[in-house]
């Protein structure tokens, strides 16, 4: 049928023209079958305009016939899981921007519904809902910057005159700072941020909004010195320095930075960190996020991204006086004699959550600041024991 239908339209095409060269074109000059004319008689023109219509119906029913046959047929859900997404195109889903990721989270059964970064938990639960398929728990992220040695705190190799961006500055001799692995505080990863989520200190260090920042990566990418890497939220205590330089030249060059000394190694209760390449790393995995390492660091180099930590309330009516919590706590905040209860001192108790998770009989509760309800609560049963 299709062959038949190109033939047919190859002879209509063929003689269309040959009509049209034999009578509305004259032929003039050496060789001419005819005279030019000064004028084209009425009826030649109808004729041409009665075969242009033809032509174009006979076009227009091909191309309709075609498109027919190539459709592409698009999956409704596609376009409501697409009008679901904030639709910044950061492709931190891995896919290239939202509409890449709609087809491919409805289109593919091995796909999340929880990729979008700027979305979080909100558009993981509706992109499920409309997929059928399970939204998860969504552990938020968060872009950080694994650098503290602002101007004030570092060194300078030179002064640099140039364009005021770090990929600019970064060719002038890896930059104009002392430690190749710092910040140079040229606010390229400001710019970079579709959000806005990015503002620069007045010690020239980027500071990032946790309300607006989205994880996308862009200023990830951005950064040609790799300061800035995406984290859980969660996870809030980070080694804040990028640094591979040995302790002696770290501390020639930046006052906050990470020399390798140990002493967070020996003092993780989880065993969480190790020195890696003269370099303090914390494996997230095994962190329990109880802030002792910051406490410790002589450089201050560990950074603890949590302003109040809650603190261990022991329930009086459900503790049957096993000292399990008192044995693991890492500050002895916790006392008390076998079979009684037992007692927290809130001044030393750093709120790692570790008698909590030990407690057999589930008498124990981190409560936050007494400024929310359950510290009030908190605050009056404490002042009653």
């Amino acid at each position: 049928m299709n062959e038949q239908l190109s033939n047919l339209l190859v002879q209509i095409i063929s003689q269309g023209l040959n009509i049209i060269g034999n009578k509305l074109i004259p032929m003039v000059g050496v060789g001419g079958s005819v005279e030019s004319v000064e004028f084209v008689e009425l009826k030649t023109i109808y004729f041409a305009v009665a075969l242009l219509a033809v032509l174009g119906v006979i076009f227009g029913i091909a191309l309709a016939v075609v498109a027919s046959k190539f459709v592409v047929k698009v999956d409704p859900k596609v376009d409501q899981v697409r009008e679901t997404l904030p639709g910044a195109n950061c492709g931190a889903c891995g896919f290239a921007g939202c509409m890449g990721y709609a087809e491919a989270v409805v289109g593919n059964p091995d796909v999340a519904s929880n990729l979008c970064a700027p979305g979080k938990g909100p558009v993981a639960a509706k992109v499920a809902q409309i997929t059928g398929k399970s939204a998860g728990v969504v552990d938020p992220k968060i872009a950080r910057v694994f650098c503290q040695g602002g101007r004030s705190k570092s060194q300078r190799k030179f002064i640099y005159s140039g364009v005021m961006d770090c990929t600019a500055a970064v060719l002038a001799a890896g930059g104009d700072k002392s430690c190749d692995f710092g910040c140079l505080g040229y606010a390229t990863c400001m710019r970079a941020c579709p959000f806005d989520a990015i503002t620069m200190s007045a010690d020239s260090l980027p500071i990032i909004n946790k309300e607006k920042c989205t994880a996308c990566g862009k200023c990830v990418a951005a950064c040609p010195k790799q300061v800035i890497e995406l984290g859980l939220m969660s996870k809030a205590v980070v080694i804040s320095c990028h640094s591979r330089d040995k302790g002696i030249d770290v501390k020639k060059k930046c006052q906050v930075g990470c020399i390798a000394c140990g002493i967070c190694v020996r003092t993780c209760p989880v065993d969480a960190i190790k020195i890696e390449n003269n370099l303090a790393r914390i494996d997230h995995g095994k962190c329990i996020t109880c802030g002792l390492c910051v406490k410790k660091c002589p450089t201050s180099a560990i950074h603890d991204y949590i302003p109040v930590r809650p603190k261990a309330f022991i329930h009086a009516e459900k503790c049957a006086g096993i000292d399990v919590c008192a044995k693991v706590c890492p500050v002895n905040a916790i006392s008390g004699d076998v079979k009684s209860v037992h007692k927290v001192d809130q001044t030393k108790c750093i709120g790692c959550g570790m008698c909590e998770a030990r407690c057999p009989k589930k008498a124990i509760e981190m409560v936050q600041a007494p400024a929310n309800a359950a510290g009030k609560h908190a605050e009056k049963e404490m002042a009653a024991v």
